[in-house]
């Protein structure tokens, strides 16, 4: 390794890393259960603070996604530890895996929403009442996309839980320094 590379991501990395974590786990503990039977139901997801919270945070995820891929293009090289090919094989599928279910979270919500014609409702009031372009969309009908929505959820949570113990594990156990590389900023060298 390059004896000026950093043994840590850079701050912005770290920010991101850990605001998402806690925004998708908010999200995902707001999550209301049964919500397309409530909204058959007459219910207004509006008089629902833990629908606009999710649906609020649902929208928040997408962004620092976004803005994530957008720095990643643009970020400081990682760091790079010594491990078996078989961890750094699996750290960049479950990294990949990560990625896809953050941007097909928000988009399952949207398909969910947009086929079955219920209002996106976020804090502030602000509340998207029909969306037309998913309605009538080729893939709308494809799927019950609240039930893949809600699969998806379960698998982020259940595939970030992996993740911590794996790095967990780097910290106890191999004392490698992939955990701290998340966690704080100090420089080699």
């Amino acid at each position: 390794m390059n004896q000026n590379a950093s043994l840590h991501y850079d701050r912005l990395s770290q920010l991101f890393h850990w605001v998402t974590a806690v925004v998708v786990t908010i999200a995902f503990i707001l999550g209301p259960g049964g919500f397309g039977r409530m909204m058959r139901q007459g219910v207004d997801p509006a008089t629902r603070i833990d629908i606009v919270w999710h649906e609020s945070l649902g929208i928040l995820v997408l962004v620092l996604t976004v803005l994530r891929l957008v720095w990643v293009a643009l970020r400081p090289a990682t760091p790079r530890f010594a491990m078996p090919g078989w961890m750094h094989v699996a750290s960049k599928i479950v990294n990949i895996v990560l990625w896809v279910l953050l941007l097909a979270l928000p988009a399952t919500a949207f398909l969910a929403l947009g086929s079955e014609s219920h209002p996106l409702t976020l804090l502030g009031g602000v509340r998207v009442d029909k969306m037309p372009l998913i309605a009538e969309s080729a893939i709308a009908g494809l799927a019950d996309w609240g039930d893949v929505h809600k699969f998806l959820g379960d698998s982020i949570m259940w595939l970030a839980g992996l993740h911590a113990i794996a790095a967990i594990f780097h910290h106890v156990v191999l004392k490698d320094g992939v955990l701290s590389a998340m966690v704080s900023q100090r420089k080699s060298g």
